[in-house]
């Protein structure tokens, strides 16, 4: 029992330290309180991660004060996202030394579901976690990531047309003026150059369709020399080994020479989906990448090299080689999941499987974050409180992820304890329980 006590006092110690290096770069001294306060709302067990309850769980005896302290602080105070970002993944980087260090950059996006149209960036949109399109917000992000351990370390909205071009519904929510609209992939592009210029220990990058099938994308990391592990869809065509386009025609003295490659009806790219089909069963190999709820994770995957071959027609050479990986689970009919990869021509297929599956820590990740640490819970409107929740719950799972690397996920957070609330206390906008 005193050991327990004995751990329970150091991590709470840890805790406030941490919070202590938080206030440090939030700036002016009344931001402090409201900041403890907001970290240790988040992290205390409930279903409701909005402010009023969050406030209620604290100081029940001052909801009030507590509550207006807190939504000016989320909601106005011109704090750094990105300081506090920087605090936060430097709690989880100290860690993931002693699991492999930083395997990985993960881009991805998640969405958050809204009724209404006023809060800032919503609009009718594919929601991954709803799997269809409907009301959300979407916010870009890219996370560190190894196999044990993992934490978002650049998170921005994506603002839709319909926001970006519209001045006075950016006008209401102060939407900055630099910001204008960006597809996903270009928000990302700019979170990865930030953080190479912050110094942030450099990995392969891994993303979904949703971005490897954007070749400015790929183009982009390869010309940063970042190596990628990128999901392509099924029509993404490619030039199989010992084929490609054919050189610029011959120069016949009139014009200016020609330059760029060609196609013949008889010689084109294939799609992925078409030469994966074709292979022989001797190309593919059953290969495992980890533990999972019911035993280990394994599936058939074929690796090949290939050359991109989107509109290289416009191009003077053809593009350099790359991996393709392809996954094919036995049972089922065809191919399920394709990837290209410019990791090395000597990568084995355990370390491309390995990179190309470790994005489901993400998944993990916004689970967590929206169950867990209120994500999703932001009941305001404007740009600055939608970036600063957000900032805030990362700082949170981030200390709680760094606990769990050093102790069993059931003794992170043990030592927060919630205060009783009043007899009959509702929050603002609960239910009725008539």
């Amino acid at each position: 029992m005193a050991r327990h006590q004995q751990g329970s006092d150091e991590r709470e110690a840890r805790f406030c330290e941490y919070l202590d290096r938080l206030c440090a770069v939030s700036g002016h001294r009344d931001r402090h309180a409201p900041l403890r306060a907001y970290l240790t709302g988040l992290c205390l067990e409930g279903k409701r991660k909005s402010i009023e309850p969050m406030a209620a769980r604290i100081d029940p005896r001052r909801v009030s004060i507590l509550h207006q302290a807190m939504h000016h602080f989320v909601a106005k105070a011109p704090w750094d996202d990105r300081a506090l970002l920087t605090v936060a993944r430097g709690e989880v980087l100290a860690r993931m030394g002693r699991h492999g260090g930083v395997q990985a950059w993960a881009i991805d996006d998640t969405g958050i579901p809204k009724k209404g149209s006023h809060s800032v960036g919503v609009a009718r949109q594919y929601c991954g976690n709803l799997g269809k399109e409907d009301n959300c917000q979407v916010a870009v992000s890219v996370s560190l990531v190894n196999e044990m351990v993992s934490v978002p370390a650049a998170y921005g909205l994506y603002l839709p047309n319909s926001w970006a071009e519209e001045e006075h519904r950016r006008a209401k929510v102060e939407v900055p003026q630099e910001v204008r609209f960006q597809k996903k992939w270009e928000i990302a592009m700019g979170q990865i150059e930030q953080l190479r210029e912050e110094g942030v220990p450099q990995a392969p990058v891994v993303a979904d369709a949703g971005y490897g099938n954007a070749t400015e994308f790929r183009e982009r990391l390869t010309a940063m020399a970042i190596p990628y592990v990128v999901g392509i869809q099924m029509t993404t065509t490619v030039w199989p080994a010992g084929s490609g386009p054919i050189e610029a025609a011959p120069y016949r003295g009139r014009g200016r020479p020609p330059k760029l490659l060609r196609r013949t009806p008889r010689r084109r790219p294939l799609e992925v989906g078409t030469l994966a089909l074709g292979l022989p069963p001797s190309a593919w190999r059953r290969q495992s990448w980890g533990e999972g709820t019911k035993g280990t994770l394994r599936s058939r995957f074929a690796a090949l090299r290939v050359r991109p071959a989107h509109r290289d027609y416009r191009r003077h050479e053809p593009r350099p080689q790359e991996w393709l990986l392809i996954e094919w689970p036995s049972g089922d009919k065809a191919p399920t999941k394709y990837w290209l990869s410019t990791l090395p021509a000597d990568t084995t297929m355990g370390e491309l499987v390995m990179l190309a599956k470790v994005r489901w820590r993400i998944e993990v990740d916004y689970q967590e974050l929206k169950d867990e640490f209120g994500l999703d819970h932001f009941e305001g409107r404007g740009w600055r409180g939608f970036h600063h929740h957000a900032t805030l719950c990362i700082a949170a799972y981030a200390f709680a992820a760094a606990e769990r690397a050093r102790f069993s996920p059931s003794a992170a957070l043990s030592f927060l304890r919630t205060a009783a609330l009043p007899r009959g206390f509702r929050p603002r906008g609960a239910a009725s329980t008539r």
